[in-house]
């Protein structure tokens, strides 16, 4: 007997292929008329369903079939879609019709795959809110610049290579995020985004920023990093709202002269930054957080000291060799960042124990001060008019004789220090082609030496006495071995020689080795087991003729460059 009463119309009905437009559940329809919301975020469409664009002109179903309805379900009082989210699918093609949604005031496209927009979209008047980030758009319609009521634009990851000249039209924005696409430069315009608060500019290729932006004082955050600038227009100092300014990643070479008034955090990391002029210390007058990280910057002036707003300073990874005392007077300094710094005249036990003590010693210092006079016991001339500053000896534990151009240190200098239990030394930048012996008379409290710029041809021996020597800076054409075997060193200061060749299996047994600078030398090739010296904290390799690592990951600082040279070690 046949199971199928009535027979069977269409035999493979149940394994056709639909091909229909994708629709949306009637329920969610019916619930967007009465909220105005409709979600279809997440549903893998390809395009936006058509009954969605005619939500709100066709006639509900309820009415198309005479049935009757509660308070509730009134079709005719039901509210036009104001919200529609369409993010995280795969739609490559926004229709026309969007037009038809014209009371929309928050459109949500992003993560989906659009290429272009249609120019319909200028005409949803009372769009407030326009979420476009992580698609494949190449442009914008300009028709897009008479939204006057948008507040909020996001665009980030896309390719977009310019923006419209007309943008400065979108008067009432206060947020716009353009970051991560190919733009070269902004449009003239700009400066007519007279509303905004918060600009995302950073991950693109400008080489400069237009003057207008000094039209913008609402702004209170504007980042610009990771982009080409090489200088900031002094125009952006009329800013007068801008309270975070993002500057990392750019090619500076100063510190840019911003009187903004109310510029409370400044981030111009991983710049090219060499010097801090007292120009532009100077205009920061409220001024909370500098970062300074990822510099060239040699020395810190005693004008840091006008930041009296100052809490928080981050030098980490530059060339600071010494710090002014002064700094301890900042009185709201709370944070202070000195890692990858090759300092001297401080010993390493106090940079460790963090910015509370190293503040308190730096006080230390101040209070030691002597008064600039003419008489007392601070300075002595000596027969070769050698300048001995006994007050550096007695209480800095420092003895220094340098940039004198000199063959030899003279003997009264070490006279001067002896019984004294020297710390510090700096001889350097003088004509000396040896390490003076008389430095064994400290060995056991010197910890320090500078010898740089000198005309050394050799490192005696001897050397490896000096029992608690963390800190060695010093000029030649090859690694001297007396190095390799000091193992309390630290740091070692090697840039600027001629050095061809370093050995990493013997610099492996400097456990305690976190700064190695070769820049500027003459390596040809850098073996991979360097990276294998784990307590490296700052590696210096820039200026070497070699050609693998790559300039690119040099530049990347030294985990990314230990992590490759590990990558390539032969298994």
């Amino acid at each position: 007997m046949s199971r199928f009463k009535g027979g069977c119309k269409d035999s493979l009905a149940g394994f056709k292929v639909q091909t229909s437009e994708p629709t949306v559940p009637y329920g969610l329809l019916k619930a967007a008329r009465k909220s105005g919301q409709l979600n279809l975020s997440s549903r893998g469409l390809k395009e936006v369903p058509q009954n969605v664009f005619r939500l709100n002109i066709d006639t509900p179903e309820e009415a198309q079939q005479n049935v009757s309805f509660g308070a509730a379900d009134r079709w005719w009082e039901q509210t036009d879609l104001t919200k529609l989210l369409l993010s995280s699918n795969q739609i490559t093609l926004l229709s026309d019709d969007i037009r038809l949604l014209s009371g929309l005031t928050t459109l949500d496209l992003h993560d989906n795959q659009l290429s272009s927009l249609p120019s319909a979209l200028g005409e949803l008047q009372n769009l407030q809110q326009l979420r476009l980030s992580h698609n494949q758009l190449h442009s914008l319609p300009v028709e897009m610049c008479t939204l006057k009521n948008l507040r909020s634009l996001t665009l980030q990851q896309n390719l977009l290579e310019n923006l419209p000249e007309d943008l400065g039209q979108l008067v009432n924005l206060t947020e716009l995020d353009v970051s991560s696409n190919q733009l070269k430069s902004l449009p003239s315009s700009f400066g007519g985004l007279v509303s905004l608060q918060k600009v995302n500019l950073c991950h693109n290729q400008l080489s400069g920023l237009p003057d207008s932006l000094a039209r913008l004082t609402n702004v209170k955050l504007l980042d610009c990093s990771d982009n080409q600038l090489t200088e900031i227009p002094a125009s952006l100092s009329e800013m007068l709202a801008l309270e975070q300014l993002y500057l990392r990643h750019n090619k500076l070479r100063l510190l840019p002269k911003l009187p903004a008034p109310a510029l409370k955090e400044l981030y111009v990391g991983n710049n090219q930054i060499e010097q801090l002029q007292t120009e532009q210390l100077s205009c920061l007058s409220a001024i909370s957080l500098l970062e300074l990280r990822n510099n060239k910057i040699k020395i810190v002036p005693e004008e840091i000291t006008l930041l009296s707003t100052l809490t928080r300073l981050d030098l980490t990874n530059n060339d600071i060799t010494s710090l002014p005392a002064s700094l301890s007077l900042l009185p709201n300094l709370n944070v202070l960042l000195l890692e990858g710094n090759p300092l001297r005249g401080i010993r390493r036990d106090i940079l460790s124990k963090g910015t509370g003590e190293l503040l308190k010693y730096l006080r230390g210092r101040v209070k030691e001060e002597p008064e600039k006079t003419d008489g007392g016991d601070t300075a002595m001339m000596l027969p070769s008019q050698a300048r001995v500053n006994v007050h550096d000896i007695k209480t800095l534990k420092l003895l220094a004789y340098s940039d004198k151009q000199a063959g030899s240190i003279p003997e009264e200098l070490f006279d001067a220090a002896a019984d004294q239990s020297i710390a510090t030394v700096n001889f350097s930048k003088n004509q000396l082609t040896s390490v003076p012996p008389r430095l064994l008379e400290f060995q056991s409290s010197l910890s320090e030496i500078n010898l740089g710029f000198n005309r050394l041809i050799s490192c005696s021996p001897d050397i490896c006495k000096l029992l608690q020597l963390t800190h060695i800076d010093l000029r030649f054409k090859s690694f001297p071995d007396v190095l390799y075997e000091t193992l309390s060193l630290e740091t070692i200061l090697l840039a600027n020689n001629q050095v061809c060749e370093v050995d990493p299996s013997r610099l492996m047994k400097l456990t305690h080795l976190s700064t190695l600078d070769l820049a500027n030398n003459d390596l040809l090739n850098i073996p991979p087991e360097l990276g294998l010296c784990t307590s490296l904290r700052c590696l210096s390799l820039e200026g070497n003729p070699f050609r693998t690592p790559r300039a690119a990951i040099v530049a990347k600082g030294t985990d990314a460059l230990m992590e490759y040279l590990r990558s390539r070690i032969p298994t």
